[in-house]
Formats: C-alpha cells, structure tokens, sequence
C-alpha cells in the first residue's frame, strides 16, 4: 500500500492501519487497546508502526 494512504488510514482508523502493515498479531492488539483506551494513543502508536 502506498505510504501517504497509509498515514491517512493510521490517523482515520489506527487499528486498519497497524492491520495492513502487520497483521494481526501483539502490536495490532496492543494499538485497538491504546485506540480504546484513548483515540489520540492510538493514533501515535499507529504512526510509529507505519512510520517504522
């Protein structure tokens, strides 16, 4: 997927984002619980995977 999608995904929708890059796996989990937890958190977390 194209790097600038994925930036638009991770701050619309991180859990989607983390999904597309990873899969499902402990950083998928780990960022639905920081999106629950807090939307900005999840938001983050979601960019340092993208970005990472």
């Amino acid at each position: 997927m194209d790097h600038y999608v994925l930036l638009v995904i991770a701050v619309i929708a991180p859990p989607a984002a983390v999904y597309a890059v990873l899969g499902v796996g402990v950083q998928f989990w780990t960022n639905v619980a920081l999106t629950f937890l807090g939307y900005i958190p999840g938001i983050i977390h979601a960019l340092y995977i993208v970005n990472g």
